[in-house]
C-alpha cells in the first residue's frame, strides 16, 4: 500500500545496470511507489544523465562495461552528495566496504528482495529530503575546536574551510556535535541515523565514521575529534577553541 503522505514520492531515481532486465524490474517496483525512474546501462551513461538531470538517488551496479559502478560513484562524489545504493553480486565484506568507502550510502547484494531494495530507497530519500527541508528558522550552530556546523545552512567548516559530507555523514557529525563527550554504540548510531532501519548494520556505521575522519582529521589514525571507545562505541571529544589550529 502506498503512503500518500510520503514527501519523497515523485523524486527522480537513476537505475544503472548493464542487465536491462534488472533495470526494468527495479523500475517497475519504483514506479509503483510513484518515483520517476531514469535508466542507464553503464557508468559513463549514468554520469551523463546526472549532469543533465536533477536526480535524487542513484542505484548502480558494480560490474559494468565502459565504466564500472565504483569509478562512476567516485566521479559523482566530486560534484554531488545525492544518496547512492550499490548493487553487487559479490557478498564479501571487502567488496561492501569498498563501495561504502568510495562514497556509497548503502549496498544491496544480488540476488535481492525487491521490497528490501524499495525499503532502503525510501530510508535514504527520507534522510536526504529531511536535510533539505528543515526550516531556515532553525539557526542552531555547533562549535567544537575548529569544527563548526551550521544546521540551518547544512554547512560544516573545519578551520574556516567547507567540508563536503554526504547526507548520512552529515547526520552522524551533527549527532556527535550535539552530544559532545557522549559515547554512542554502533547500534545506537544507526538506530538514530537510519531511524530504526533494520537493514542498516554496524559495519556501515564504522565505514561512515572512517570516511568522516578522513575529511576532518589531520591524521585519521590519531584522531583529535572522533574517538573510538573500544568495545563501547564512538564519541566526539570536546576541543577547546585554543586547540583549533
Amino acid at each position: 500500500m502506498q503512503n500518500t503522505g510520503d514527501k519523497t514520492m515523485g523524486m527522480k531515481i537513476l537505475v544503472c545496470d548493464d542487465d536491462k532486465e534488472i533495470v526494468e524490474a527495479i523500475s517497475i517496483y519504483l514506479q509503483q511507489e510513484e518515483y520517476t525512474v531514469l535508466r542507464a546501462y553503464d557508468g559513463i551513461e549514468a554520469l551523463n544523465i546526472l549532469q543533465n538531470e536533477e536526480v535524487h538517488l542513484l542505484i548502480i551496479d558494480v560490474m559494468m562495461p565502459n565504466m564500472d559502478g565504483i569509478h562512476a560513484v567516485m566521479e559523482l562524489r566530486k560534484e554531488s552528495n545525492i544518496p547512492v545504493i550499490i548493487l553487487s553480486a559479490k557478498s564479501e565484506d571487502t567488496d561492501k566496504i569498498m563501495g561504502l568507502t568510495i562514497g556509497a550510502d548503502d549496498y544491496v547484494t544480488k540476488p535481492f528482495n525487491p521490497l528490501e531494495l524499495i525499503a532502503r530507497v525510501k530510508a535514504q530519500l527520507r534522510r536526504y529530503s529531511k536535510l533539505g527541508s528543515i526550516p531556515t528558522a532553525n539557526k542552531d550552530v555547533y562549535v567544537n575546536g575548529g569544527l563548526v556546523l551550521e544546521d540551518d545552512k547544512k554547512l560544516v567548516t573545519l578551520d574556516g574551510e567547507p567540508v563536503k559530507f554526504t547526507p548520512t555523514e552529515y547526520k552522524i557529525v551533527r549527532l556527535l556535535m550535539q552530544n559532545l563527550g557522549i559515547v554512542f554504540s554502533s547500534s545506537q548510531i544507526y538506530e538514530k541515523i537510519w531511524e530504526g532501519d533494520s537493514y542498516a548494520t554496524e559495519n556501515i556505521v564504522s565505514v561512515h565514521i572512517r570516511r568522516i575522519r578522513e575529511k576532518i582529521e589531520i591524521n585519521p589514525k590519531e584522531p583529535k575529534y572522533i574517538k573510538v571507545m573500544w568495545g563501547v562505541g564512538y564519541k566526539m571529544d570536546v576541543i577547546p577553541p585554543t586547540q583549533n589550529l
